[in-house]
């Protein structure tokens, strides 16, 4: 039942969350009053920056010294510049950079206000390799001002593809101080709306060779379903295969821990249980250090948006702990500046945690980044009244506010237990010291009581503080932590239902005990495959059951002839109807299983000739348990391989809403239900098997590739080089790979895949080459190599570069139109997989 009001306190916050909303809504017409004419007044007023209890409470807390008060709430009121981060990981990121130091730094230097000595746009000196950049427009100045409209759509069109990230500078910070390595699992517990998540990506694929996958993994979780859509939208852009997707309540995150007793398996093939090298804890808070990019929060703002949100951020960060290894680190952040949501859950995890988890000083790593030391002392305010202690709060408050609200975190009786000094007087007594022989009777009568501030004696001063004024930014809230042993044990050890011992500090989980399965109304026309596997649930045959059933076997067999482990899925027909629906444990989310029809897996080797390195066995999945109407194939990493494994073992109990890359989809064409093979190689997959394809693979000259991009579809015998037309027009039809070739001469027949390697997908059809790649796409791939032919030898293709429009407007030489090729030239799919 806790869970459930917990539940509803987190989405009522993320309900409440907005974007940069310096712009008003059209006002009412019935509300405003007609002028001297009789027309229509609009009385459209900006949004106010004022209010006065924010000012009393933060002022009071001390959050930066009085003199730096009137600089620190004039820089809240005013909007948040704008700032991006470079993708590290992009092919063209080196180009982008280049770009912005020799091009747009000069350029907009002209829009910077006269006598004004900030730079236009400038890198955060505390991001790695320039990579991350602050400028001093704000949004709206990006979208209004005409001069800047290049910029804006260089930002625009570089973030949709990915070679960008539009995020709030101090956003970038909590990811630094994880010391992610390629070879780490992570967690984002929080991680909606995913620019955190795309960082840590990045990290972990920064030493990466082309062609192969680094050892590690993240898992990006988020309880609000429509944020976790936005969620995949944005990493989708990545292009990741070491990426998980779940949707579960942070505090109740699923531990995973395989409990079955199978002798036969060898520990270091198999997990046992799902435990984090690094933990991101981004919790929902009252957000107001976004003031300056949500500024409607400054009506809002009021001191119980603080106060309502600091269990469940205790919760989240507790569970965090519980799933982190011992030796890992684990980032405390929130993008709020109120000492209760902040330092007073720091103090509160470490005291649940005794000695097993240290606060990290971090005050020698990133030396540029400006920020404050954390608070050790403060006070709670509650209906008006500032409370000191613990104490201080009447009876009938305490269910709201907590004992670890306060810098000590005690209650009542540990107060009077450690000699707190209390003295009764009148109400003009200020602050007077003495001795109360009954802590209760302070609290029934508080009137009549004064306590000294508390002050707490953990090192809270190692925790960080963002200050707006100090760098020109948001407010943020980080703190470190690092487990150096085993948290302690619960002191009345409980058990789950089933009689398995808790994790550390682990809670009930309510998605193991509310497994159900649904029976089987109708068998018919079932796939083979769902008939054969007994349903495990409980780590028990399900005797309930009439017909047992699952979706999909996770057979790796052994060398000793281990059997296959099971996974639950619900198999449900609707009586008189032939359709099957097939879910698996979470309603509304398309299962997911490994995909081994080696019948088709045979043919796509043979068509592209597939170098026999490339593994394949169990790292392809889909989500349709029908072979004959899986749309798409998905490729998952070694790592992702064995989280789903071990999350079939247990009972499905992550809840996934997104997995994998996308390698291949299902031709949907008259021409692709002929041709040779059924599946063609997706966009976002290509550089990953490119390095191991061996057949249909042509090179073109600079001029043809950029006819391709610029096109879309060209005849054989309209390509500059005619030898080139000839081979692509000898090509059987289907899929084939582009690539751009460096010089005249045809390079061997095996791709040499380097960091500069650049190719397309095409369809050859009966008469022409059509490309497979979106718009968009086509269109920032043009401008990076017009970019860079015109900054290397001056390539006449730059002569006939075309504008942003004429991109997506141009026709074919021939008028030619893509009919041949496949519909939906990968378009992304709903995330729901193949059966939404």
């Amino acid at each position: 039942m806790g869970g459930r009001g917990k539940s509803r306190t987190q989405r009522k916050h993320f309900r409440q969350s907005s974007e940069n909303v310096w712009k008003r809504s059209k006002p009412d017409p019935s509300s405003q009053d007609p002028d001297s004419t009789g027309n229509l007044n609009p009385t459209w007023t900006p949004f106010a920056t004022q209010n006065s209890a924010f000012d009393e409470y933060y002022k009071e807390q001390g959050i930066v010294p009085p003199e730096d008060w009137d600089a620190f709430v004039a820089v809240l009121r005013t909007p948040l510049p704008a700032s991006f981060r470079i993708n590290a990981c992009s092919q063209f990121s080196a180009d982008l950079r280049s770009q912005l130091e020799n091009d747009f730094v000069q350029t907009l230097q002209a829009e910077v206000a006269e006598g004004d000595e900030a730079e236009a746009i400038k890198p955060l000196p505390w991001y790695p390799e320039n990579l991350a950049w602050h400028s001093n427009f704000s949004r709206m100045q990006l979208r209004k001002n005409q001069t800047l409209e290049r910029f804006h759509e260089f930002l625009k069109l570089e973030n949709e593809i990915g070679n960008i990230t539009r995020q709030e500078a101090v956003s970038m910070v909590p990811p630094l101080f994880l010391n992610v390595q390629p070879n780490h699992f992570v967690l984002d517990m929080c991680a909606a709306p995913g620019s955190k998540t795309f960082q840590l990506l990045e990290i972990i694929y920064q030493s990466t060779k082309p062609g192969s996958l680094p050892d590690g993994m993240v898992i990006a979780n988020d309880l609000d379903v429509q944020r976790c859509n936005l969620l995949i939208h944005q990493t989708k852009r990545m292009c990741t295969a070491n990426l998980i997707v779940t949707n579960h309540e942070a505090q109740n995150f699923p531990g995973c821990r395989l409990v079955r007793n199978h002798e036969s398996l060898e520990p270091e093939r198999h997990m046992g249980q799902l435990l984090f090298d690094c933990i991101l804890c981004d919790v929902p808070c009252s957000g107001d250090g976004t003031l300056r990019k949500a500024p409607d929060l400054w009506r809002k703002w009021n001191i119980g948006m603080g106060n309502g949100l600091h269990s469940l951020q205790v919760l989240i960060a507790m569970r965090g702990l519980s799933l982190l290894k011992v030796g890992g680190r684990m980032v405390y952040s929130t993008c709020s500046m109120n000492p209760i949501e902040n330092e007073a859950v720091v103090a509160e995890v470490l005291r649940r945690c005794g000695g097993s988890v240290e606060l990290v000083d971090v005050s020698n790593e990133r030396p540029q980044l400006l920020r404050r030391p954390g608070l050790k002392k403060w006070k709670v305010r509650d209906r008006g009244v500032w409370l000191c202690s613990y104490k201080d709060v009447p009876m009938y408050r305490r269910s709201a506010v907590l004992p670890s609200m306060f810098p000590c975190g005690k209650n009542c009786q540990d107060l009077v237990d450690s000699n707190h000094k209390v003295e009764m007087g009148d109400d003009n007594d200020k602050g007077v010291c003495g001795n109360s022989e009954d802590g209760n009777q302070a609290a029934e009568n508080p009137g009549t009581y004064k306590f000294t501030e508390e002050v707490s004696d953990l090192p809270l001063e190692r925790c960080m503080r963002i200050a707006p004024h100090d760098q020109n930014t948001g407010a943020f809230f980080i703190a470190v932590l690092q487990k150096v042993s085993a948290l302690p044990a619960i002191p009345a050890p409980e058990k789950t239902k089933d009689g398995i011992p808790k994790q550390d500090g682990e809670p009930e989980n309510q998605d193991i005990e509310d497994s159900k399965v649904l029976q089987v109304e109708s068998l018919e026309n079932t796939p083979e495959e769902a008939l054969e596997v007994v349903t495990v649930i409980d780590n028990k045959p399900n005797t309930d059951v009439e017909t047992s059933h699952s979706g999909a076997c996770l057979e790796e067999d052994s060398e000793e002839g281990q059997k296959p482990l099971k996974t639950e899925s619900i198999v449900k027909m609707t009586p008189g109807k032939r359709k099957l629906q097939i879910q698996g444990k979470w309603r509304g989310v398309d299962p997911v299983f490994f995909f081994r029809d080696e019948v088709t897996i045979n043919s796509i080797k043979d068509f592209y000739g597939i170098d026999e390195r490339f593994p394949f066995n169990g790292q392809l999945v889909t989500r349709n348990i029908d072979r004959g109407h899986v749309k798409r194939i998905y490729y998952v990493s070694k790592s992702v391989k064995d989280v789903l494994e071990l999350n079939f073992s247990v009972g499905q109990q992550l809840k996934i809403a997104s997995l994998g890359l996308k390698m291949f989809e299902r031709q949907t064409s008259r021409e692709g239900c002929s041709a040779p093979c059924a599946f063609r190689i997706s966009s976002e997959g290509l550089p990953l098997i490119l390095p191991y394809v061996t057949k249909r693979i042509l090179h073109a000259c600079p001029g043809d590739f950029q006819h391709l991009l610029q096109y879309k579809t060209i005849k054989f015998a309209d390509f500059v080089d005619a030898e080139f037309g000839k081979k692509a027009e000898n090509l059987t039809p289907g899929y084939c790979v582009i690539v751009l070739s460096k010089g005249k001469r045809e390079p061997p027949e095996l791709v040499h895949v380097e960091e500069s390697t650049i190719a397309i997908g095409c369809w050859k059809g009966r008469a022409s080459l059509t490309v497979m790649v979106t718009a968009m796409d086509c269109r920032e791939l043009l401008e990076r190599l017009l970019v860079r032919f015109d900054t290397e030898n001056g390539s006449s293709v730059h002569e006939n570069r075309p504008s942003n429009n004429a991109v997506d407007e141009a026709q074919g030489p021939n008028g030619i139109d893509d009919s041949e090729a496949p519909n939906g030239v990968d378009d992304s799919e709903a995330p729901g997989g193949d059966n939404t």
